[in-house]
């Protein structure tokens, strides 16, 4: 089983969505995580209660909200691997400095634990600025794989870094092989 666990890039919902869909079509048994943010916020982008009600829909299972159900993850219910789609800023900055003070994080802190691989698919409007280092410092962490990222509004949000969430599913295969897709940066 993987983890496919949602922060709170509202912008990106729709394509991580689609992305988890195809995951489920091509047969993966997936476990959805949910974070704080998306579970209590509802944006311009649509209500919480409908998009968790997606992802639960899709994944055929309940998802996992809290610390307390998340931390299993590691010793007594290992995933195969842990995605992260889309992954905020503050979610990999935490990820980055040790920070468990979410369901997501601690996701996250359980399957490294367990030498189990994450994946993370980043959406920061500062990714090339504060978060910039968070991104060094995980690449060179065992077992942490980057989906393959591009600068989404160069004049708008010059610092923005977003997942192209369309390659995960060519992530996730050579994961299982170790191995990073390169380019990392298009």
């Amino acid at each position: 089983m993987i983890g496919y666990a949602v922060c709170g890039s509202f912008c990106t919902h729709k394509r991580s969505l689609e992305i988890l869909r195809d995951l489920k079509k091509n047969g993966e048994d997936v476990l959805p995580i949910i974070s704080p943010a998306v579970e209590c916020t509802d944006t311009r982008f649509g209500e919480a209660k409908k998009f968790i009600e997606k992802i639960e829909e899709i994944c055929g299972r309940e998802s996992v909200k809290t610390i307390g159900a998340a931390e299993p993850l590691g010793p007594s219910m290992p995933l195969e691997a842990l995605i992260i789609s889309p992954c905020t800023g503050n979610t990999m900055a935490k990820i980055a400095s040790g920070i468990t003070d979410t369901s997501v994080t601690m996701a996250a802190k359980a399957t490294m634990r367990a030498d189990r691989p994450v994946l993370i698919a980043l959406a920061s409007n500062d990714a090339l600025s504060a978060n910039l280092s968070n991104i060094a410092a995980l690449l060179q962490k065992k077992n942490v794989y980057f989906v393959p990222m591009r600068q989404d509004d160069i004049v708008k949000k010059p610092h923005s870094l977003v997942a192209e969430f369309e390659l995960l599913p060519n992530c996730l295969e050579l994961l299982r092989q170790g191995k990073q897709l390169r380019p990392l940066f298009l």
